[in-house]
């Protein structure tokens, strides 16, 4: 359950908690449309910071440039005013929910007279699998839920419709036992979990799928490749074979969510030692180190929350 924080931010404005409501015919109510981004604040010993903040509001531009959304309120606006959300709701760390829809105003498809609405939302939130999944890894299937084909909805696009996709997804490995399921994409290539990319390790080498195999273009799988460039991991960006999944030395999910989580088994086979691997760990830790303020933060991923 969402703890509810004082105030959320609305169309430039703060508001409380409870005002933040919208009619039951909203465009977005009948047809998905919305954009929205996931960021994490974290507590450090310079207190609060937001994590790869930009990077995150110009992919919520971007997503809704795609779906011919004209946003009212710039980068730099949205920057600022999730800095100051934090700061109000008094939160060490958190999570930052920037949503933004076609609102009240008409009930067909085309929506031309429906107003864009704004709001940024911050919450507490733990991890998103679980503590011990972070060591212990998690359980996960490969669904029978097919991410979108090229050309039929955009997967570069964080948008509330494609995530009707990963419900399905999500809803499949529960009722069957897994924490989390892996989608294919409509060539039969591996893909990425319902919100989460993936990394596969293989004879010390890291395989990711590229943006083409209907991925999001993760900000924490970005800053994953940053890292392993750094410590001299080989990486490359390839077609993924399901069958590549079974025989792995180690996988792992990344996303702002699962953060680095690795993977013991997939379809129960198990993966590895059916914990978390050598790799996997140097990259855990080093991105934790940083978020969490015990490196310095070379890459300038860190956005601190003013008093």
């Amino acid at each position: 359950m969402i703890k509810a924080t004082e105030k959320i931010w609305h169309n430039g404005r703060f508001i409380n908690w409870a005002d933040a409501t919208i009619h039951v015919l909203a465009h977005v109510t009948s047809y998905g449309s919305s954009v929205f981004e996931g960021l994490r604040c974290y507590s450090t010993p310079k207190g609060p910071m937001i994590f790869r903040m930009r990077e995150h509001m110009r992919r919520l531009h971007d997503s809704a440039k795609i779906y011919r959304m004209d946003m009212p309120h710039s980068i730099d606006e949205l920057c600022t005013s999730a800095v100051e959300l934090v700061r109000i709701n008094k939160l060490e760390s958190c999570y930052i929910r920037p949503l933004v829809f076609r609102g009240y105003g008409g009930v067909g498809v085309y929506a031309k007279e429906c107003p864009i609405e704004t709001y940024l939302a911050c919450w507490e939130w733990g991890k998103y699998l679980g503590d011990e999944a972070m060591e212990q890894g998690v359980d996960v299937c490969v669904s029978s839920w097919t991410r979108m084909a090229p050309n039929t909805l955009p997967a570069m696009s964080k948008a509330g419709a494609n995530y009707m996709n990963s419900q399905l997804i999500r809803m499949e490995a529960a009722i069957n036992g897994y924490a989390e399921g892996i989608a294919l994409d409509a060539a039969g290539y591996v893909s990425e979990g319902s919100g989460e990319n993936i990394f596969v390790v293989r004879d010390g080498k890291l395989f990711t799928p590229p943006l083409g195999a209907s991925v999001l273009p993760g900000i924490t799988r970005d800053a994953v490749i940053q890292l392993a460039q750094r410590l001299n991991l080989p990486l490359v960006e390839t077609l993924v074979p399901r069958e590549m999944l079974y025989i792995a030395d180690e996988v792992f999910f990344t996303g702002t969510a699962a953060e680095l989580t690795p993977i013991r088994s997939i379809d129960r086979i198990t993966i590895g030692a059916g914990k978390r691997g050598p790799i996997t760990e140097i990259l855990q830790k080093e991105f934790f180190a940083i978020v969490e303020g015990q490196k310095p933060d070379h890459h300038g991923w860190l956005t601190p929350i003013k008093p």
